[in-house]
């Protein structure tokens, strides 16, 4: 079966749209999957942390090993994705998810935090070629006028899978720890605390490998669907020469901010409602609130593919950002109920932010899209780095309240980028 492949063309570049439109859905689930996975990591960190007996920073370089992927592997992937095509980089990323999902079964029988780090690395690095896949894909599946919304709506089921896993994941994962903890353990005692807790970490990801062999064989079997498929010849780190671009320079700024910013707030839901002057919850309690904070993007997603085909995507993203400024100062300064459930309230702010800047900053690179995902995904090591900079700044400073300031300043950039580019791309 062929792809009715349409080209349209630009003064600068050839831009070739797919009508395939089946092949929308083996988008979707991609980044149900791997959004899905990446939020799991909400749910991993207090679990270590209470395990290993970590500070605030320490637990967060869970986020550091697994966004550092996206730094060290998105070049590559990229490169490997112009050599396969689409399709076939999308089936070595899921196995590589796989290998990643696997790994945990050895590393549960003999705990130690630097190889769940490790684990968590090759797991993400799966992901990372994924989405340098998934974001250019359904950028090309339809036409170029709207692609803003479909790629927010492909986002949706990014969302979708953020807001699943981690209820799932808290039940599964944290349910034990109310009864017992490892400051109270020592020795031969406290080995065995940790193989056993972590025996409920090692079952939720080999289920999840389960799930990736499925989805992999399905896109095995579309794997010559894209006929008409083409990219640009080029070397690994030929796409950084689109940085000398002032939108695509600034959009990838934004995408590491906002990356940043995201993955920090999230990570520290648990603690910060399990705060007696906040909600004072238990950590499974708390883990099941998580779902609030991603289901806000989902659902802000889905009302976003609409309202980004009426107004401009910039101001939107502006729009947005200043949104998530004003709720992080209201959590920061109220207690109980308002400051849980206005940091909660980010992720509908959220929801716009990633295809939004992704689409902003891919605006006019054409042929080059392949090239522009990678850099782009390389910018998502903000997740690596924000993160335990905002948990540094909550061990110095003993409030979590503070720490929120890190956050906020990075919306203040993202929604200076809304503004610089609230008009189209020049052709």
């Amino acid at each position: 079966m062929s792809s009715n492949v349409v080209k349209r063309a630009s003064p600068a570049d050839e831009v070739t749209a797919v009508d395939a439109p089946e092949l929308r859905v083996f988008v979707m689930a991609l980044f149900f999957i791997f959004g899905g996975i990446t939020s799991l990591n909400d749910v991993i960190i207090p679990k270590l942390k209470e395990l290993f007996s970590l500070d605030h920073m320490q637990a967060m370089l869970v986020q550091s090993a697994f966004f550092a992927a996206y730094f060290t592997i998105s070049l590559p992937g990229a490169a490997l994705v112009r050599r396969l095509g689409y399709m076939r980089g999308a089936v070595a990323g899921l196995a590589l998810m796989m290998l990643g999902c696997l790994l945990f079964v050895p590393v549960s029988a003999s705990p130690r935090f630097g190889l769940f780090l490790a684990a968590l690395f090759v797991l993400a690095s799966g992901v990372t070629v994924v989405q340098v896949v998934a974001n250019p894909l359904i950028s090309l599946l339809g036409p170029p006028q709207t692609a803003h919304s479909r790629l927010t709506f492909a986002q949706a089921f990014n969302a979708l899978g953020t807001t699943v896993f981690p209820f799932f994941g808290a039940i599964i994962m944290l349910g034990r720890l109310a009864h017992e903890s490892a400051t109270q353990l020592s020795g031969p005692a406290l080995d065995a605390y940790r193989a056993a807790e972590t025996q409920a970490v090692a079952r939720s990801y080999l289920g999840l490998a389960a799930a990736l062999a499925i989805i992999a064989g399905a896109v095995w079997l579309h794997r010559d669907r894209l006929k008409g498929e083409r990219h640009d010849a080029a070397s690994v780190f030929s796409g950084f020469d689109l940085l000398k671009r002032a939108r695509f320079a600034f959009g990838t700024a934004a995408i590491f901010l906002y990356v940043g910013a995201e993955v920090a707030i999230g990570s520290l839901i648990v603690l910060y409602l399990e705060q007696s002057h906040v909600l004072g919850l238990d950590q499974q309690s708390a883990g099941k609130l998580i779902p609030l904070y991603w289901g806000g993007a989902l659902i802000g997603r889905f009302i976003g593919s609409a309202v980004l085909r009426l107004t401009s995507p910039g101001k939107a993203l502006a729009f947005n950002a200043l949104g998530a400024m004003a709720l992080i100062l209201i959590s920061a300064n109220a207690t109980g109920a308002l400051a849980g459930y206005s940091l909660l309230a980010i992720g509908l702010m959220n929801s716009i932010m990633f295809p939004t800047i992704f689409s902003l900053a891919s605006e006019g690179l054409g042929t080059r899209a392949a090239e522009g995902s990678g850099i782009l995904c390389v910018a998502i090591v903000g997740g690596a780095v924000i993160p335990p900079l905002t948990g540094r700044i909550a061990d110095l400073s003993g409030s979590l309240s503070v720490a929120l300031a890190l956050p906020a300043l990075c919306y203040a950039i993202i929604a200076a980028f809304g503004f610089f580019a609230r008009r189209p791309a020049a052709a």
